[in-house]
């Protein structure tokens, strides 16, 4: 007889809690370690040595022919060089690759130019070494360090030592003694422009510092830029096809224009003409319109009381019916009058 399974509600509550934690700490460490999985990480981890960091970081990118393959994962100090590790994703790298540390902005974000060398691929326990790395010269560091050490120089004293150093070897060969005034000479020009020389390098000092305390808001800049161009990029078709439809149209109408010269002439013509004739009687049609005014008036008076004429007409009515119906005299003529005491 097969043996029958509990259901789920009977099993003990202690087993299923202790497997659902190691699942949940499973699930959690892979999520943080999803780059380093075989399907879904991210490429393969290379090293390579440096001679300086340069102000590299991580996530600092790494790219082949100026395109983005990967990113910095670790730095770390070895043996006086400095062993960077970076992932590198669908791009190959050869045994005999090539890395250097070169400057992306002016603001100092560096990046690992990687150039792929070589037929086999490189093994990633190998370390690409320093003969094959470069570190960049940092400018803005070696003018802030030059800045902070001038101002701690006595240029006075340093001019005055070089100036007992030739007088001590004044009888020493041509050659060294003019060596040496040359040097009295430069450290002469040194001390007459220690002044200039210091407000050139506090001005650097400054600048540096501006420039650093701004890097944010020169980093946005260049993202709202590179947003603007990708999104004149996208609207570039349409652009495009507004123009094209533009200059269609223009030759459309230039060939309709073409077409109807012969049929389009006469007619201007003799618009022409009749503004012509208009323009000489505007006088006589402005007293025509003046004129027609009471008529019009008139004539609007008689037809508005209805659908009918308002009018009178003299003497319809003979004079003698008149002057019976008004009590007027026929004797005087014209039209009898008629007054509310005789009942008209």
């Amino acid at each position: 007889m097969a043996r029958q399974s509990k259901p789920f509600r009977d099993r003990d509550p202690a087993v299923i809690g202790g497997i659902s934690l190691a699942v949940i700490l499973t699930l959690v460490v892979l999520a943080f370690n999803t780059a380093s999985l075989p399907v879904i990480g991210g490429g393969t981890v290379y090293r390579a040595q440096f001679s300086e960091a340069a102000g590299l970081k991580t996530d600092d990118p790494v790219r082949v022919a100026g395109v983005k393959v990967g990113q910095v994962e670790s730095l770390q100090l070895e043996d006086g060089a400095v062993t960077v590790e970076f992932r590198v994703r669908d791009a190959f790298v050869g045994d005999r690759s090539e890395a250097a540390i070169k400057i992306e902005t002016v603001l100092g974000a560096k990046y690992v130019a990687l150039v792929p060398r070589g037929e086999a691929e490189l093994d990633p326990d190998e370390a690409i070494p320093l003969e094959r790395t470069a570190a960049p010269y940092d400018v803005v560091e070696a003018f802030a360090g030059l800045s902070s050490t001038v101002d701690r120089i006595d240029t006075g004293q340093l001019a005055a030592s070089f100036e007992t150093l030739s007088e001590t070897l004044s009888g020493t060969p041509d050659e060294v003694r003019t060596s040496l005034d040359g040097l009295a000479r430069l450290s002469q020009t040194i001390a007459s422009r220690d002044e200039q020389l210091q407000q050139l390098l506090s001005a650097t000092r400054d600048v540096t510092q501006v420039l650093a305390d701004r890097n944010g808001e020169f980093t946005q800049l260049i993202v709202d830029s590179n947003t603007l161009l990708t999104e004149v990029q996208e609207r570039r078709e349409l652009i495009d096809s507004i123009l094209t439809s533009t200059q269609t149209l223009s030759q459309q109408l230039a060939g309709l224009v073409q077409d109807n010269t012969e049929a389009l002439t006469p007619a201007l013509t003799q618009l022409s003409t009749v503004t012509d004739i208009l323009s000489r009687n505007r006088q006589q049609l402005g007293e025509t319109v003046a004129d027609l005014a009471p008529f019009v008036r008139v004539f609007t008076n008689t037809l508005g009381n209805g659908r009918w004429f308002d009018s009178f007409v003299d003497n319809l009515v003979p004079g003698v019916v008149g002057a019976a119906l008004c009590g007027g005299s026929p004797a005087l003529g014209g039209p009898p009058t008629c007054s509310p005491e005789a009942g008209g």
